[in-house]
């Protein structure tokens, strides 16, 4: 039990210094020396848990999915109602890209071009889930008449996806504020007037903690 606790946090270890490493140096530069130094482990060690810089890659891309997983979960288990579920989740998104490497080097690891094989595609991901929250929405009739699932699925894919990428520069737009001005501007267009009165642009419980 020992050897397995310690041989799980030295490949956490592992997945977040090669995160740290891709962000700063890029994939294309980033060396395996490096990420083992930064992690305090051996290049033996390092090797024993991962093949290949591809395979460290794909392990900070499966740590990502794990956590936009949850998000998703938590907020379809705690919103009231698709729309709100679905504000709640980027909102938790945008804060955990803001303090987590690991979920910020996951999307841009799974980008192109080129993408690489066997990488993890969480913008894809991401998309899919959108589109089924939406989905849900139109069956139950809650968006704003006139309105598709699929298009709206556009707007908030497009729109969400764009934020991830320009705060990776500039964490003002993945900011609580940026995202409460951006559904303040989506959702009259978006929900059918008696949901809309209910809906918290900012989020609800469902959604983390957030500043800024």
């Amino acid at each position: 039990m020992v050897k397995q606790e310690r041989a799980a946090r030295t490949r956490e270890s592992l997945v977040r210094a090669a995160a740290e490493v891709f962000a700063q140096d890029g994939f294309a530069l980033a060396s395996l020396t490096s990420i083992s130094r930064r992690a305090g482990v051996s290049n033996g060690a390092l090797h024993f848990h991962f093949e290949s810089k591809q395979a460290l890659a794909r392990g900070v891309g499966d740590e990502a999915a794990a956590v936009v997983r949850a998000i998703a979960a938590s907020a379809q288990a705690g919103s009231p109602g698709p729309l709100q579920q679905l504000i709640d989740a980027t909102h938790a998104l945008m804060e955990r890209l803001d303090r987590d490497v690991v979920v910020r080097a996951g999307f841009e690891l799974g980008s192109g071009p080129p993408r690489r094989e066997g990488a993890v595609d969480l913008r894809g991901q991401w998309q899919n889930w959108v589109e089924e929250v939406l989905e849900d929405a139109e069956r139950e009739g809650v968006l704003a008449r006139g309105v598709s699932a699929a298009d709206a699925s556009v707007a908030v894919v497009a729109a969400t996806v764009g934020l991830e990428q320009l705060g990776a520069q500039d964490r003002t737009w993945t900011s609580a504020k940026t995202l409460v001005r951006f559904w303040d501007l989506l959702l009259p267009r978006l929900a059918s007037a008696d949901v809309l009165r209910g809906l918290k642009p900012a989020g609800t419980a469902a959604a983390a903690p957030r500043r800024g």
